[in-house]
């Protein structure tokens, strides 16, 4: 090989240049399976509070440590037939979807963006990587890590700024302020959708059958056909929970005939005339005829989530991401709906739309949409 070729800088794009783009596909393809193997430690760790290194990776199960020759992207998980070598667990095809998603992402990113210089593709690989991290913890756990949120802005500012290139620009300045004003665009517009479908649909009422009974346990409130987890109904100091109790149990006392408020957040529960902390109260049941539970039209990880995807894209590219993300919801309403599987469409978090829509973006809607929008003679 020539001693100058092997002399030059990394990403030097005259380097790059002198050999086939598409053996730069193939190695970005490899490259992502092997960001997807270490993805998959992200999805199971972060939601956890885990180090990402240490310990190193193991079975979840019997904690067994898992060889090299297993942790291979999508043949690791062949060779063991999808089971722990040791206790013959069941290991996820998850890790598989993920590691062969995000190796077929890094390479269409640097199909679309390669002529824009390695670095500038390996920085939208890394936002690519981002976003299959938060699609997969927000399906599995219904939050998106505020590393991903607040720290992909952050990056996307900061890149913005070194590689004007991902905003399709050549200095830096334009690039600075199309990432800021993405960002305070993307998180401002998803607010006000927030706020005005608070008001809209800020509470909802569920019909319990004569003699329902509902029962507050330490992390959710059950009633007869399902249970609500507290982190999904209270976000603000004034979500309250009401209900009227024909009776109604504490550890400790009962009452009869009272209106119940609850108000986790403010640490208020009124029970009739009398002030309580919940903190104090571990369990309480009630009979009641109907309650009125505290709801978002979307969550405040989403405020952020966007607020990362427009320091990537810009203004442009989050309202391709809003438009994107609401005929993604409803294509895969409607498909869950033909396949008798409506009752899904309720546990899908939106946040897998709008990284799905932001996915589309980098992958070539970026071209179209812009022409669409600002078509030429305007």
């Amino acid at each position: 090989m020539n001693a100058a070729l092997l002399a030059a800088p990394l990403f030097d794009r005259d380097t790059w240049a002198s050999v086939p783009f598409h053996f730069w596909t193939g190695v970005f393809g490899v490259f992502g399976l092997i960001v997807g193997s270490f993805l998959n430690v992200c999805i199971h760790r972060m939601p956890r509070g885990e180090s990402l290194v240490h310990p190193p990776s193991r079975c979840p199960q019997c904690e067994s440590r898992i060889p090299w020759r297993y942790n291979l992207p999508i043949l690791g998980w062949l060779l063991l037939g999808g089971k722990c070598a040791h206790c013959a667990h069941p290991i996820s095809s998850r890790y598989v979807w993920v590691e062969g998603l995000t190796g077929a992402l890094f390479a269409g990113v640097w199909v679309g963006h390669g002529h824009a210089g390695p670095l500038v593709a390996v920085a939208l690989c890394l936002f690519a990587a981002s976003l299959v991290v938060a699609t997969f913890i927000d399906i599995e756990h219904l939050i998106i890590p505020d590393e991903i949120t607040i720290g992909g802005a952050v990056v996307g500012v900061v890149l913005s700024v070194l590689l004007p290139g991902i905003h399709g620009e050549t200095f830096s300045w334009p690039s600075l302020k199309a990432s800021v004003i993405g960002a305070v665009i993307g998180s401002g517009v998803v607010l006000g959708v927030l706020e005005f479908g608070k008001l809209l649909f800020g509470r909802q009422r569920f019909q319990l059958p004569p003699e329902g009974r509902i029962v507050f346990t330490e992390s959710e409130v059950c009633l007869p056909d399902r249970s609500i987890p507290y982190e999904d109904v209270f976000y603000r100091n004034s979500d309250t929970l009401v209900f009227h109790a024909r009776h109604l149990e504490l550890v400790d006392r009962c009452y009869r005939d009272v209106t119940v408020r609850l108000r986790l957040r403010a640490g208020s529960l009124t029970i009739g005339d009398e002030e309580l902390d919940p903190a104090t109260v571990v369990w309480m049941a009630a009979h009641t005829d109907e309650v009125t539970v505290p709801r978002e039209a979307m969550g405040f990880g989403d405020v952020k989530f966007m607020a990362a995807i427009g320091a990537f894209t810009g203004w442009q590219g989050v309202i391709f991401a809003l438009l994107g993300s609401s005929v993604a919801a409803l294509a895969a309403s409607a498909l869950l709906t033909v396949l008798g599987r409506r009752e899904w469409t309720a546990r899908i978090p939106y946040g897998p739309y709008l990284a799905a829509a932001a996915l589309a973006w980098i992958l070539g809607a970026r071209e179209w949409f812009v022409a669409w929008m600002m078509p030429p003679g305007l």
